[in-house]
């Protein structure tokens, strides 16, 4: 399919939890344009009702795509996703594409057959997550742990803050005490982001799986079906964008990913 551009591509999220993705989708992508939409003005989404984020979400991509001509969207939310996917597939002609807890590889990858999910309480609720346990982990034990504090944890060290590494340790007890746990499903995009952090709170090693190198590779898959070319070899892309909502972002942390132009919604 020719286009009179790269590819642009809408990587949404809450605060700066989905960088974990446009990072992964930046690595195996070279030929497109990132439009990293942070809709600080709603943070977190993982307190929000069901109905208030999909009324946010609907009403953001809208404005987003009255800005900039999108190609693919990237819902860089677990929260989010398990929420709004069915209706912005039927509402949008660009391919939207979710990121979900990694439920499936981690029932594979675990041996005990004891994994944990670590998720905002909003994720831990929905019904989209029991349907994915129920689907591909119904021969494992899935000890389940939602917390919001561990977002704003995530958001405070991208911030260049100090974190407390006992707070998260006392955060993750309920799972960390368990010795048969020997697989971690990260359930938010912000919790990579403290990956460090998390290990150390456990006691013996964990596996952790998270989903942002599987939406690269879809995220591939779907343009390299399009156009018909190699997009993962492509020599350079242009500039990335940075779509802020609410109070902008610290300037160290826009320069350390590198998010280039700074588009603040008025």
């Amino acid at each position: 399919m020719n286009r009179p551009h790269p590819p642009i591509v809408g990587v949404f999220d809450s605060g700066v939890g989905g960088l974990s993705i446009l990072t992964a989708l930046r690595r195996t992508i070279n030929a497109c344009r990132f439009v990293y939409v942070c809709d600080q003005e709603f943070f977190p989404y993982g307190l929000q009702s069901e109905e208030e984020l999909t009324r946010r979400v609907e009403q953001l991509c809208q404005q987003v795509l009255a800005q900039f001509p999108l190609d693919y969207v990237v819902i860089a939310c677990n929260t989010a996703s398990t929420v709004v996917l069915p209706r912005l597939r039927g509402q949008l002609q660009q391919a939207v594409i979710g990121v979900v807890p990694a439920i499936k590889p981690a029932a594979q990858l675990s041996r005990s057959k004891v994994i944990g999910l670590l998720a905002t309480p909003g994720t831990i609720e929905r019904a989209y997550t029991q349907e994915l346990i129920a689907l591909h982990a119904s021969n494992c034990t899935v000890l389940k742990l939602g917390s919001t504090r561990l977002v704003e944890l995530a958001e405070a060290k991208l911030r260049g803050e100090l974190i407390s590494s006992e707070e998260i340790a006392t955060i993750l007890r309920p799972l960390s005490q368990d010795p048969l746990l020997d697989t971690l499903v990260l359930g938010c995009t912000h919790f990579p982001h403290l990956l460090e952090e998390l290990q150390a709170a456990f006691p013996r090693p964990i596996t952790m799986v998270e989903p942002s190198e599987a939406i690269a590779r879809r995220l591939l898959t779907l343009m390299e079906g399009a156009s018909h070319i190699s997009l993962a070899e492509h020599e350079a892309r242009d500039e990335d964008i940075l779509y802020v909502t609410g109070p902008p972002l610290p300037a160290s942390l826009i320069q350390a990913f590198n998010l280039g132009i700074l588009f603040r919604k008025k």
